[in-house]
């Protein structure tokens, strides 16, 4: 929509306050601030979710993998066979075998559950998830042999232990005695805490070598799953079928969508419910815009009739007053992404701030499942909502601009 010399003069005079004006522009400002916050609120609260699905997936892939491959009692006793399958499947980028176990751990009287997790020595080190986020202590002792394990940091506060304390692990399942079945107690030494970021995880975790889980649950030289990364997580169902197919005597096939998929669902849906309220608010915020028009072309009544004896032409009236709400929504969308992404940046000051205002936690990680407020800016979501905001600013001006283009000279300067 391209404007003359004069219609921008024009839209620019309209859109400063006149003589007698300030009500409509105050009423003009609030319309601004109203599209500036909800456009604001609809970035935040996106890339919040966004980010805490993107971080909560990350973190749960990164410890699970895509799919895992688990036998139908437990334990997979021919893992090599399988392990050797899921290498040579299609579209499987690694596989690594596993055991897995809820427990009991106690030091010094305190006693938690764990889930007890046996690892190939060379897979604890190159795990990313966990190598890049050991708060204290070494992963090179966990050996073998050595009865050296790392520990999540919230389990570690719960025990009240750190690196170099021992503690003990229960596994009922014992030794059979005349007097009944002794359960094992098998002592163990923390030579690392790690921090993941999903509070489940660090509140339970307890990683070792392979091999002592293996002596600390009897299970021989059987493992409990293997587990399976892909080259694409989102078609993980397309690429493990044939390696389904394959091991479904012996094992059973579950995937992150299968694992996780109430969890996941729940992300999806609270997305789209945030998204339709939030947009309400930039809804409400365009009815000001329309408001403070219509008010602006009744107060600009005399002045749009001279206009149209002096021969500007409808369609000049319709532009001018387009320009003047189309530019209040397009400034207010600008504020509103500047605020936004300065909000993301400072959340985590933000939220300490509000908790300390209030005297509550706002983010507790035992209730959001991780430990910080995540934040990932989608752009196309970003455009996606500036171009929404910048439509409903537009349709706001049609009925205003088109009163004022309709304008009959002839009646309002009849009585001049």
């Amino acid at each position: 929509m391209l404007l003359s010399r004069y219609e921008r003069m024009i839209a620019r005079r309209y859109l400063l306050p006149g003589r007698g004006e300030a009500f409509i522009f105050l009423v003009a400002s609030i319309s601004l601030v109203a599209v500036m916050l909800g456009v604001a609120a609809l970035v935040v609260v996106m890339s919040v979710m966004n980010g805490f699905r993107a971080e909560l997936f990350d973190k749960i892939v990164g410890l699970n993998g895509h799919a895992v491959v688990q036998g139908y009692d437990g334990q997979l006793r021919d893992w090599r066979q399988v392990l050797a399958e899921a290498k040579a499947t299609k579209g499987v980028t690694s596989a690594i075998p596993l055991i897995e176990q809820p427990l009991i751990s106690t030091y010094k009287g305190r006693t938690e559950p764990v889930l007890v997790r046996g690892m190939r020595v060379s897979d604890i080190r190159t795990n990313e998830t966990i190598k890049d986020n050991v708060v204290v202590g070494d992963l090179s002792s966990l050996t073998p042999g050595s009865n050296n394990v790392a520990i999540g940091s919230r389990l570690a506060e719960a025990l009240g232990a750190s690196v170099g304390s021992e503690i003990q692990l229960f596994n009922i399942q014992g030794h059979a005695t005349p007097f009944g079945t002794v359960p094992r107690v098998i002592p163990y030494r923390v030579s690392a805490i790690f921090e993941v970021g999903v509070y489940d995880y660090d509140k339970a975790f307890v990683i070792m070598p392979m091999e002592d889980a293996q002596n600390l649950l009897l299970m021989g030289d059987s493992v409990g799953m293997v587990e399976v990364n892909t080259v694409n997580p989102d078609k993980v169902d397309s690429i493990i079928a044939p390696l389904a197919a394959k091991v479904g005597n012996v094992a059973q096939v579950a995937t992150w969508k299968s694992m996780n998929a109430q969890l996941f669902d729940a992300l999806k849906v609270d997305r789209l419910v945030t998204f339709v309220v939030l947009s309400i608010i930039i809804l409400v915020a365009v009815f000001n815009i329309l408001s403070s028009l219509i008010m602006l072309v009744r107060a600009k009544t005399r002045d749009i009739a001279i206009l149209r004896t002096m021969g500007a032409p409808r369609s000049s009236l319709l532009k001018i007053f387009m320009t003047v709400g189309t530019t209040i929504g397009a400034l207010g969308i600008g504020a509103g992404l500047i605020l936004g992404f300065i909000f993301i940046y400072f959340r985590e000051g933000v939220v300490s701030f509000i908790g300390l205002v209030t005297g509550q936690q706002i983010w507790d990680p035992s209730m959001r499942y991780l430990t910080e407020l995540p934040a990932k800016t989608d752009p196309v979501e970003v455009l996606g909502i500036v171009v929404m905001a910048l439509i409903f600013s537009v349709l706001a001006t049609l009925y205003p601009a088109y009163k004022a283009a309709s304008t009959d000279p002839v009646q309002v300067l009849r009585y001049e």
